[in-house]
Formats: structure tokens, sequence, C-alpha cells
């Protein structure tokens, strides 16, 4: 009998320790579903505040896009293959400098810009500027070799401002 009440206080620390567990794990259950529920919330947050950056951010842009639209009216764009060739004729050391020219003088004769005689007559003065772009690929091998032709997109203004880009592709 001795043994079999040894088994029942056992037995009952067993039922006592079983009953208690699922009321911890509930515990611990509901404070990780509070945490979860805490994190996405956080979550929530953050994404709309990402939100809001990204449309404040793209407003911006979209304030700068028109102004740049207005200023940039195109009336004409041509592309061009621009030879080269007669660069290679001057002096090793001087023929990026008159690649460049080159490519100022085919520009002026294609795109009808006025010389500069023919500017003071009229008040209405026609730049051409060659971007960046087209100056480093000229330029991207040194002053001793050019490339023997360049492609070129040449933009033609509302003000009548040429202004010379590399052609795509």
């Amino acid at each position: 009998m001795e043994e079999t009440a040894e088994e029942l206080e056992e037995s009952e620390e067993t039922v006592e320790t079983a009953a208690e567990e699922p009321e911890a794990d509930k515990e611990e259950e509901t404070v990780e579903i509070a945490e979860e529920k805490e994190e996405t919330a956080v979550e929530e947050e953050l994404t709309e505040e990402a939100v809001e950056e990204v449309e404040e951010i793209e407003e911006k842009k979209e304030v700068k896009k028109p102004k740049k639209k207005e200023i940039e009216e195109i009336v004409e764009e041509k592309i061009y293959t621009i030879p080269l060739g007669r660069a290679w004729i001057s002096p090793r050391k001087k023929r990026a400098p008159r690649a460049i020219r080159l490519i100022k003088s085919f520009i002026q004769r294609h795109m009808k810009i006025k010389t500069e005689v023919e500017e003071m007559e009229e008040e209405e003065a026609e730049r051409l500027v060659i971007s960046n772009e087209v100056n480093e690929k000229i330029w991207s091998r040194g002053i001793e070799k050019p490339p023997r032709k360049i492609r070129v997109r040449a933009v033609k203004d509302k003000e009548g401002v040429i202004t010379v880009y590399l052609a795509e592709g």
C-alpha cells in the first residue's frame, strides 16, 4: 500500500504540472501573438512612412520635369554619322581638338547655323553646344587617337540653341 500511496502522490504531481503547463503555454502564446501584432503594427507604420516618402519624392520629380520640358522644347532633331578621318591628317598631338572642330563645322553646315557675320546683322544669335558625353567619346583614347567616325544626335530648341548629344545605339 505504501507504494501505491507514493505512486498516487507522483501521479497527482504530474497531473498538477500537466494542468499548469497549458496555462503557461497559453500565456506564452498570447505574449507571442501580442509581440507579432506589435511587430506588424510597427512594420505597417514603417511601410506607410516609406510610401509617404516615395510619394513626396515623386511629387518633387513631377514638379521638376515640367520645368525642364518647358525649357527644352525641341524644334528639330536629326541623327548624323560624322566622319572624322580628316582629323588623322593633322599631327598626332592635335587630332582630338581637330576632331572637335570637325564636329562643329559639320553641325553648322547641316543644321544651318548662321555665321558670326550674319549674326551681327540679325540680333538673334544661334549657339552650338557639344555635350560632355560627345567630348568624352572623342577624348576617350587620348589626344592622339580620336575615333574615325562618330554618331551624334543634334537637337535644336525653340531659342535656336543646337545641342549635340551622343546617339544611342
